[in-house]
């Protein structure tokens, strides 16, 4: 309730991408504390043939360039996503391209994949795996395609930035669903996103002696025939997992926020928890299609415990958030951490 006040008080008046950058800050000084800010009953489940503490991480987006992994993890997440990195450096969508729709508890984010590069982000990653610390943190890379880059080298794109980061990551996931890049969307069509998998696929099996798991993440908006074609070609390409959802170019009529407020926040992918019922469909529809032959990340729309809870329930081997921590605060991680170590991992 504290942060409630603090949010509606104070961040809900800054330009949200200070906000977050100030915040940000503040994580990054907790991750140089020697002991976790909470602590998170362990709930340890293997996945893909990773361990992770308990089944509640950090979807990609917030941190994007590898800055903040220990402080997140002090929080209670038990995992970090990071990205979505691409292989050249790129600034991103002019400002503003951040935008609350406070009533709704989302955001319409259209950032575009701003980032470092993968060479630093790998760089980074290199120095913080040579840490105690650093070794034992479960970390996520997820990758995308550099904004100037023709779609016909989009396979070169993701495979520069696999070859730099796979060494690094515990998982990689490809995304081909964020809204901010053009194109990009159109690559989540089986035909193209056969090459690029493949392509990754051969890059994290042969990663130094040590295969990487392999994850694609996709978008709410697919037609459910689209969502069926993307895990029968994730089964057929020998793929780890698929990531359910990104976030989504929809408005639908649910919103609580005034239509014309909406409309001025613009283009962009839209998350929180108006998010939830589509992400939940999509997660329900791919176990059954896969059965358990493939992981599924459930995140989009992920707001309290009981969310956590029903994403396992619904098929979810691990769950992701993001949106949720804007408006939950820095308890807000432990909270929901604590549901997924109450929960049994799937039989």
């Amino acid at each position: 309730m504290v942060y409630d006040a603090l949010f509606r008080q104070v961040f809900a008046r800054m330009d949200p991408e200070v906000a977050h950058e100030q915040a940000f800050l503040a994580i990054r000084s907790g991750g140089r504390l020697v002991t976790p800010l909470v602590r998170v009953p362990e709930s340890p489940r293997t996945v893909m043939g990773v361990r992770f503490p308990h089944a509640f991480g950090l979807a990609a987006g917030f941190d994007k360039n590898a800055r903040g992994v220990l402080g997140l993890l002090a929080l209670g997440f038990g995992h970090v996503e990071i990205g979505t990195v691409t292989a050249q450096a790129q600034p991103g969508n002019p400002r503003p391209r951040l935008v609350r729709l406070v009533d709704d508890r989302a955001v319409v984010n259209r950032m575009g994949f701003n980032n470092d590069g993968a060479a630093v982000v790998a760089s980074r990653l290199h120095r913080l795996r040579r840490t105690a610390t650093g070794r034992k943190a479960v970390i996520g890379v997820n990758i995308g395609k550099t904004k100037v880059v023709e779609p016909e080298r989009a396979v070169d794109d993701y495979v520069d930035s696999a070859r730099l980061l796979t060494p690094f990551a515990d998982y990689l996931v490809v995304n081909v669903s964020s809204p901010n890049t053009p194109g990009l969307r159109d690559l989540q069509a089986v035909e193209q996103l056969e090459p690029i998998l493949s392509a990754v696929r051969e890059v994290t099996e042969t990663n130094l002696g040590r295969r990487v798991p392999l994850v694609v993440k996709i978008a709410p908006d697919l037609a459910d025939a689209d969502v069926d074609a993307v895990a029968d070609l994730a089964l057929a390409l020998g793929l780890d997992g698929i990531s359910a959802t990104n976030t989504t170019i929809a408005r639908p009529d649910s919103l609580r926020t005034a239509r014309t407020e909406v409309d001025a926040a613009g283009a962009g992918g839209l998350s929180g928890p108006v998010l939830a019922d589509r992400s939940t469909e999509v997660l329900v529809r791919l176990r059954e299609r896969v059965g358990e032959r493939l992981a599924l990340i459930g995140v989009g729309g992920v707001t309290t415990p009981e969310d956590v809870a029903a994403r396992l329930a619904a098929g979810a081997d691990l769950v992701q958030a993001y949106t949720g921590f804007i408006y939950g605060g820095p308890a807000w991680p432990a909270r929901l951490a604590r549901a997924a170590s109450g929960s049994r991992p799937r039989a």
